[in-house]
């Protein structure tokens, strides 16, 4: 049995679903303002891609994670 995701992950097949965009979709548009910090990168996703809050803040915490920052 497949161990469950949780976390801001857990939110990952809504996003994909609603924004019809792969989450590497996601992560590769935040390398572009990746010197931003955590809540501009999230602001960036709701002002360019009006996506909400929530998932926003969910994206960038796993890709900050990720990243190292």
């Amino acid at each position: 049995m497949a161990e469950k995701v949780t976390g801001p992950a857990s939110y990952f097949p809504s996003i994909e679903a609603k924004y019809g965009k792969p989450i590497e979709h996601w992560m590769k548009e935040l390398k572009k303002v990746i010197k931003l910090t955590h809540m501009e990168q999230v602001a960036h996703l709701k002002t360019k891609f009006e996506m909400g809050h929530g998932h926003a803040n969910a994206i960038v915490a796993v890709f900050r994670k990720k990243n190292g920052l």
